[in-house]
């Protein structure tokens, strides 16, 4: 082998450099050696059914390195049924009116599965860099975010393979020379060739900022094809391997939202000050001249509002939050009263589907965000993580605790992205509680409405008290703030919040 060529221009090594060490394998070394591994990658596939964590492999590296060819390679190795690519090219229109991440968590593989990502999400933030897109600040704060994402993936359960495929100067010309011959590459291939040494330096940096205990990059020498395939199927099958005795032992501490897996924290009762709501005045009420005034006025701007920022396809998400009988669902009816039916969608939050709780909590939330231009309504939300899963048990203490952060850089994207984020909890007494709830038992057509859940649960307003403080004080943000809605008065809370919306869009647009 030769030694690697590091010290032309420095005495020290460089990542990249060190690999470059000729490493070949032999046919008849592959194929002697490619039936155990391709038992060993199959069998470790299926075992991976059923297990509580999904499996992501990143393929990055060097134009001309065998990308493609390896992900067909590992694709022919591993059970169809359990594997998912998705390649991320130019994007579609669809993709560039929601915030740049939106595209890979609609590709995230469940738990149990395999999705091989052919360009990621390091793909953009090292081509901006060369082409001068990005300076040095906005570059390490790229690479930051993506530190983080990956962190939160793998605090969910999920193992990333990362494999950087690498070629030398000489070699990548050699082989872009031979893709030419077969007119596989186009003239930005040959461009980026002339700028190899401002790629080396961002993928190097790229690398070195990423790479970590939980997410590590394994860079290959891509010059032989054989060398290349077998090492990545090594890879993969040892990071499978190292999860799967884990997993099976473990698989009842599976931080999936299905049931309780740990008795709930004992709730310390809620102090009758120090919470942030109660600050909020309950006493505001509106007679009803005044509500009809106001409420014709307000909505009168809020039509006029969102077909303008439907034409400067400015783009909004509405979260309703608050107690059982609070008024979420009669405030968002004089919300979409104002609105055209085309631009708004009303989505209803209930207990995760099957395939909801096979990927990361925030997976479903990201799934449904507006083109750009539109509204979408959560009734209930992401906000359920450090509400009900966190009264209930349904979820650890260590997952909802990092939520609190994971939300915030959540909306921080949508918000970057140019979406208008309004947050909405609609706040009542006890005492007010109680009066729906026994007007809705009745009344014959609110009966409904009313549960043996809504009694169990305000039996835990001390918990949910706390949960909801805790909630407001880490997660309003001066892109996302949440908005406290006094609403004892259901007509003033109407109000209130159709004046908060009107102010965040008059203010924006």
């Amino acid at each position: 082998m030769k030694s690697p060529s590091c010290g032309n221009t420095s005495s020290a090594c460089r990542r990249f450099e060190s690999v470059e060490l000729g490493s070949k394998l032999t046919k008849q070394q592959y194929d002697a050696g490619l039936p155990g591994l391709r038992s060993q990658l199959l069998d470790s596939h299926f075992q991976l059914r059923g297990q509580n964590f999904p499996v992501i492999v990143i393929i990055s590296g060097a134009d001309g390195a065998g990308k493609g060819a390896l992900i067909h390679r590992l694709n022919e190795w591993l059970d169809p049924r359990g594997v998912e690519t998705h390649a991320f090219w130019k994007p579609s229109d669809e993709e560039l009116e929601r915030p740049s991440y939106w595209k890979f968590w609609r590709a995230m593989p469940g738990r149990g599965r395999i999705g091989i990502f052919f360009r990621s999400w390091y793909s953009d933030p090292i081509v901006n860099r060369v082409r001068g897109k990005l300076k040095g600040g906005g570059f390490d704060a790229a690479l930051d975010r993506i530190a983080a994402f990956e962190q939160m993936l793998v605090d969910d359960g999920a193992v990333i393979v990362k494999l950087w495929l690498h070629l030398s100067r000489a070699e990548q010309k050699k082989a872009l020379k031979k893709l030419d011959r077969t007119n596989r590459i186009t003239p930005l291939d040959w461009k980026n060739f002339k700028k190899y040494d401002e790629f080396i330096d961002a993928s190097e940096r790229a690398i070195r900022k990423t790479d970590s205990g939980a997410a590590p990059w394994h860079v290959i020498e891509a010059t032989d094809r054989r060398h290349r395939e077998f090492t990545a199927g090594e890879i993969l099958l040892q990071a499978i391997r190292r999860r799967l005795p884990k997993e099976a032992a473990k698989s009842a501490d599976a931080e999936i939202v299905s049931a309780p897996k740990e008795k709930p924290p004992r709730q310390e009762a809620a102090a009758s000050s120090g919470s942030v709501l109660d600050r909020v005045d309950l006493t505001q009420k509106l007679t009803d001249k005044e509500y009809r005034e106001a409420l014709g006025a307000w909505q009168t701007r809020l039509a006029k509002l969102a077909w303008v920022a439907r034409d400067k396809k400015r783009s909004m998400v509405m979260v309703f939050e608050g107690w059982d009988a609070a008024g979420k669902g009669s405030a968002v009816r004089r919300v979409t009263q104002a609105m055209d039916p085309r631009l708004y969608r009303i989505v209803g939050i209930a207990a995760p589907t099957d395939e909801e709780r096979a990927q990361h909590y925030l997976w479903r939330f990201w799934r449904q965000l507006p083109r750009a231009g539109f509204t979408t309504i959560f009734d209930r939300s992401w906000y359920g993580r450090v509400l009900v899963e966190r009264v209930e048990g349904f979820t650890p203490e260590a997952a909802w605790q990092r939520s609190y952060h994971e939300i915030n850089e959540f909306e921080e994207q949508l918000a970057g992205h140019g979406i208008l984020v309004n947050k909405f909890w609609i706040h009542i007494s006890q005492d007010e509680q109680l009066r729906r709830f026994k007007e809705r038992e009745t009344v014959a057509y609110k009966q409904y409405k009313i549960t043996a859940e809504d009694w169990r649960n305000r039996k835990k307003w001390n918990a949910y008290t706390l949960a909801v403080n805790d909630m407001v004080t880490r997660c309003s943000t001066e892109f996302a703030p949440w908005t406290l809605v006094a609403g004892n008065d259901k007509k003033f809370a109407r109000v209130q919040i159709l004046k908060t919306i009107v102010g965040s869009l008059e203010k924006e647009l």
